[in-house]
C-alpha cells in the first residue's frame, strides 16, 4: 500500500477531500521526522512508537582493498509496534 492508497482510503471513509488528507498525512510525517531529529521519541497509543536508537562506533572491513574502516556512532530511526498492533497483525497471519 502506498501513501496515495492510504490517502484514497481515508478520503473514502471520512468524506474529506484528498488534498486535505494528503496535507494532514504529510504534516504528521514531518512532525515525526522533526521530533526524531531532535532526539525525541513519538508515542502513538495503540499503534506504536517511533524511537531513536543509538548505534555504537564499529570497525568494518573493505574486503576488496583489505583495509579497516571505522564507522562512527550514529542515530537511526526505528518503529516499535504496540501490543494491540502486533496482535492484529499476528491474527491476520493465522487466516
Amino acid at each position: 500500500m502506498t501513501k496515495a492508497d492510504i490517502v484514497n482510503e481515508i478520503s473514502k471513509e471520512t468524506g474529506i477531500d484528498k488534498i486535505t488528507v494528503l496535507k494532514s498525512i504529510e504534516s504528521m510525517m514531518d512532525q515525526i521526522k522533526i521530533s526524531l531529529a531532535k532526539g525525541e521519541n513519538v508515542y502513538m497509543r495503540g499503534f506504536g512508537s517511533f524511537i531513536v536508537k543509538r548505534r555504537a562506533e564499529k570497525t568494518a572491513r573493505n574486503i576488496s582493498k583489505n583495509t579497516a574502516l571505522i564507522i562512527p556512532a550514529h542515530n537511526i530511526p526505528a518503529f516499535k509496534p504496540a501490543k494491540t498492533f502486533m496482535s492484529v497483525v499476528k491474527a491476520s497471519d493465522a487466516k
